[in-house]
């Protein structure tokens, strides 16, 4: 299901997607059955989109935040390269039980750590550089995830935000929730830190590199 393209186009779309592997399948199949709010799935579009970016930039260092039950980081496990490792972050103990039995049966799980626990403690804890960053958690955290791993970014790293659009709510922002997103949306687009392009995938992904 798409917020923002119209579900023709999203359900086309995803029919010229090449389809995921059969754990990822059962893994969405059993977000839908038992997750209160299963449309938080990556999905398959947007999970070979994250795929494609990995293999794409060689990222070698992954920091999730956000993990829900693990559709994106085995998207992304999928595309790295040898030695390739991804942190991500959840603080909901349910999702967290769900993704690490996806790991545990995916050949690309011994590349995952799932830390649960709150994101912007455990970045603290992690120690390096980070290539590639999906930040996918709550909304209202947004802007802080953003500066906590801006600093941490290697050269030529990416940053992914998620559900920058809100269902299109950012144009005329009805709640708290979503000013926040527009006004990190507004922060990006002028900030010279940083050079930042609003994709219309899904529900709005906004890619950021440091200059």
């Amino acid at each position: 299901m798409s917020f923002i393209v119209d579900e023709r186009l999203e359900e086309y779309a995803e029919r010229h997607t090449t389809p995921p592997d059969p754990l990822l399948a059962e893994l969405a199949e059993e977000t839908y059955e038992t997750m209160s709010v299963p449309q938080m799935l990556t999905g398959p579009i947007e999970g070979r989109f994250l795929e494609l970016l990995v293999h794409g930039s060689g990222a070698k260092r992954i920091l999730e935040i956000g993990t829900f039950t693990g559709y994106a980081a085995l998207s992304m496990a999928a595309a790295l390269p040898e030695g390739g490792h991804i942190d991500t972050l959840d603080i909901e103990p349910k999702h967290a039980e769900v993704a690490q039995r996806y790991f545990d049966r995916s050949p690309d799980g011994d590349k995952i750590t799932l830390h649960l626990g709150p994101a912007l403690e455990t970045i603290e804890t992690l120690e390096g550089e980070f290539d590639f960053v999906f930040i996918d958690a709550d909304k209202e955290n947004y802007d802080a995830y953003f500066e906590a791993v801006l600093p941490r970014l290697s050269e030529g790293g990416l940053i992914a935000i998620d559900n920058t659009l809100w269902s299109g709510r950012v144009l005329d922002p009805p709640d708290e929730t979503t000013k926040l997103i527009a006004a990190l949306n507004d922060k990006l687009a002028t900030d010279d830190r940083v050079v930042a392009v609003q994709l219309t995938v899904r529900d709005g992904v906004t890619l950021v590199r440091r200059r």
